[in-house]
């Protein structure tokens, strides 16, 4: 569960615990909830991680909390642009390097790969196409400082070059795992399989807080990750469900699942529903015709009717 927490002040550095601030990003939204939460760990040297949207006045604010102290590293979770558009004005401003997994291409599955090459387009869910790190942080790496040890933790799913970092008993978990929403999966930079999976191998990992990208610090994180998991098989079983009874388009499935939908989530919605078909086609319980697309009909093998 997420820890009740009032909304943060956006552009003031608050104290999670020794060495380490969070500061808000002022970018609300119904993707982003309260903003962007942008973590400086260390004391005089200091490790930044995700510097936000770009947005001047966050940089502003950033570079006035940082005065006085050296920015060793800026890390970055992913390369969607709330997270990682901030990185090379805030570089600039500090001299410090940018890392990350790679850039917003690396990482993706073969499944992924072969759906691009056939022509699908990203989902539009602000990429960061020109991200490119200065340095690249692979699964398992260790860095260490002043502030500590960080050991990097690969867990594509949300985003294919996504990372999540782990800092003592603390995981910093970018949007995989957050306490107010579940996250968006998005094909092609957003694969379901992959997430799941991210999914169980956090859950092999003993921490005690998980810090997200977006909102309140997620103070149970068993309990949250069982619920992601459970979620995202419900969902499975309700897709299944109601492709038993009929030959269904993205849009049709999406419409027979999220009643009251908000206009501004339809997408959102439908996004989501396609990341779950494309994994349902890979582990053979569905077939999609003409083939895996956004405007595809999709059914259960053996019982097309069309």
């Amino acid at each position: 569960m997420m820890a009740e927490e009032k909304m943060p002040v956006a552009g003031q550095a608050e104290t999670i615990m020794p060495s380490l601030q969070r500061v808000l990003a002022p970018n609300p939204s119904p993707m982003t909830y309260w903003g962007t939460n942008t973590y400086i760990l260390g004391d005089h040297d200091v490790v930044v991680i995700d510097p936000g949207p770009n947005d001047e006045s966050h940089l502003v604010a950033l570079v006035r909390i940082l005065a006085g102290r050296r920015v060793d590293r800026i890390l970055v979770t992913h390369s969607h642009l709330d997270h990682s558009g901030l990185a090379g004005a805030l570089s600039t401003k500090t001299n410090a390097p940018v890392i990350a997994f790679g850039d917003s291409g690396a990482g993706r599955s073969t499944i992924m790969t072969d759906l691009i090459a056939g022509g699908l387009t990203t989902g539009g869910e602000g990429v960061d196409h020109g991200f490119q790190p200065d340095k690249y942080l692979g699964d398992g790496a260790m860095i260490s400082g002043s502030w500590g040890k960080i050991e990097a933790i690969h867990t594509p799913g949300h985003m294919a070059n996504h990372l999540c970092f782990r800092w003592g008993d603390v995981v910093f978990t970018g949007d995989h795992v957050m306490g107010w929403a579940s996250s968006l999966i998005s094909p092609p930079d957003g694969d379901l399989t992959e997430f799941m999976k991210s999914c169980h191998r956090l859950t092999e990992i003993s921490a005690k807080l998980f810090l997200p990208g977006h909102g309140g610090t997620v103070d149970d994180p068993t309990d949250r990750l069982r619920w992601l998991i459970e979620h995202r098989y419900a969902r499975e079983a309700q897709i299944l469900s109601v492709l038993s009874r009929s030959t269904l388009t993205i849009s049709e499935i999406t419409d027979s699942l999220y009643r009251d939908l908000a206009p501004g989530l339809r997408r959102v919605a439908q996004r989501n529903i396609f990341a779950h078909l494309i994994d349902l086609v890979q582990r053979q319980k569905i077939a999609a015709d003409p083939g895996i697309n956004f405007d595809a009909k999709y059914y259960i093998i053996g019982t097309s009717d069309g």
